[in-house]
């Protein structure tokens, strides 16, 4: 229950970051809503982009990625979500360093922006948050290996000797009816050194 609690924390936090970080200032100041999506696959230029049609698209369907991955306690959906994010932002990088002969950062404000450390803290956000989850089988497999019923050893040992403890037989058979036992008679034999009458032959007379 922390983990999920903790990794849904950490994907909105992954996934909000991601999606202020067009916002911010890329490169030399140039917002990640001005660059447009069809850029980061036939190369950059200098057009301005609509909002809806900026970079900002891809990483607004990883945020709702994301949110369908917490409310189903998915870590697979918010691996994907993070995934989504940091491949479209190593994606605009190789392309902006393309154009720029390479990436640079500078004390003035040029070069990389804070919107791309955003975006890359948003991707590494939503990655550690899927680490984090145990997602949504995890209690439920948990339950399933744990005993119902208590077990008992069919053949309990006494403590002190280690072998299997005599249980004491109950005088009632299985119908729940008291066992009878018979008496047989005992037929003594006529002792051999009695004589006729049942006198000791010393007895006779």
């Amino acid at each position: 229950m922390i983990r999920n609690i903790v990794g849904s924390v950490l994907a909105l936090a992954g996934a909000t970051a991601a999606v202020w970080s067009p916002f911010r200032a890329w490169y030399d100041g140039r917002h990640g809503t001005d660059y447009r999506i069809e850029d980061l696959f036939g190369g950059i230029t200098d057009v301005r982009a609509e909002v809806i049609g900026s970079i900002l698209l891809p990483y607004a369907f990883a945020a709702l990625v994301t949110l369908v991955g917490v409310v189903l306690r998915s870590r697979l959906l918010v691996a994907l979500a993070g995934l989504i994010v940091l491949g479209f932002t190593i994606l605009w990088a190789v392309r902006v360093g393309q154009v720029e002969d390479g990436l640079s950062v500078a004390s003035d404000g040029a070069g990389l922006g804070p919107g791309v450390a955003m975006a890359f803290g948003g991707a590494l956000l939503l990655l550690a948050a899927a680490a984090m989850m145990p997602g949504r089988h995890a209690g439920h497999r948990t339950r399933l290996t744990e005993p119902t019923h208590p077990t008992h050893p069919a053949h309990p040992t006494h403590p002190a000797q280690g072998g299997p403890q005599q249980q004491p037989q109950s005088p009632y058979d299985g119908y729940g009816e008291p066992t009878r036992t018979m008496d047989v008679p005992q037929w003594d034999a006529p002792d051999q050194d009695q004589g006729p009458g049942g006198q000791p032959p010393g007895r006779q007379r």
